[in-house]
């Protein structure tokens, strides 16, 4: 399963997300999309009001401690 993150390049939030995925070796299994330029429509579609936001192919999960949350997730199911 693949999974999408949207984010916002300046928002330190965001930052803070992508540098835990890159950390924890999930970057193969995540998508960056960045809401201001490519992904701004498929994150419009989902609902999306805040940045980051973890799209887990049913949820769109907002904000930077629920998307760390489920980035542990992710972890535990290797």
């Amino acid at each position: 399963m693949s999974f999408v993150l949207y984010h916002r390049i300046d928002d330190p939030d965001s930052a803070a997300v992508r540098r835990r995925v890159v950390e924890l070796g999930l970057k193969p299994r995540v998508d960056f999309q960045n809401v201001d330029t490519e992904g701004a429509d498929s994150f419009a579609e989902h609902g999306g009001r805040r940045v980051p936001a973890l799209w887990d192919g049913v949820h769109l999960h907002e904000g930077r401690a629920a998307v760390l949350t489920q980035i542990d997730r992710l972890v535990n199911r290797r």
